[in-house]
């Protein structure tokens, strides 16, 4: 397939080779040239902070990757968290290391074991912000008593919600609007 640079409006739309993949179906045998450069073709890239990929989605992977970024920003305030600083402040900063883990999730088809993980994160980051270790016994409501940190499924479930009231409201005729609002076709199809 060849491609070439498009006119848009008065403006030419310019393509930074370094940075541009092509994404192909599975399965598919293609090459992409621009110009002169062949793109490197690939099944899946990040985009606005999230896997995209054709074929079947693997949110699996977008979890595990936002579970390692919230544990990233938590290494960061580590020297904060085990320090002798006040609880109530530390669960406060804590609030925002948990956005991070919670990027995209209005996107995410979540089952029970991707929640399972998510939580099974956020309370090892609350064990850790109180100096528990697993060898204390403490049961997860306890810490979580203590910590009185916002549990993150109640958060992923806010931010769902928020989202389809956000499509909901618009007025325009997106597609995000079409796929909430679609119904299925009432009868039998006809042959063929």
């Amino acid at each position: 397939m060849e491609c070439f640079p498009v006119k848009k409006g008065l403006y030419w739309s310019t393509i930074t080779m370094r940075n541009t993949a092509a994404l192909i179906a599975p399965n598919v045998p293609m090459s992409v040239v621009v110009g002169s450069t062949k793109l490197e073709v690939v099944d899946e890239y990040v985009y606005l902070g999230q896997i995209v990929r054709l074929g079947k989605s693997n949110f699996d992977r977008e979890v595990n990757r936002q579970i390692q970024f919230g544990w990233a920003a938590f290494g960061k305030l580590r020297h904060i968290f085990s320090s002798g600083i006040p609880q109530n402040l530390k669960m406060k900063l804590y609030e925002c290391v948990l956005p991070v883990m919670t990027y995209g999730s209005e996107t995410w088809s979540f089952t029970a074991g991707r929640m399972r993980k998510l939580k099974a994160a956020q309370r090892a980051m609350e064990r850790a912000m109180l100096g528990v270790s697993l060898r204390d016994k403490l049961r997860n409501e306890d810490i979580h008593t203590r910590t009185r940190v916002t549990d993150i499924a109640q958060q992923i479930s806010k931010l769902k919600w928020q989202w389809v009231g956000h499509i909901a409201r618009r007025t325009d005729n997106r597609l995000g609007r079409k796929v909430l609002e679609w119904q299925r076709r009432t009868g039998r199809r006809s042959v063929g």
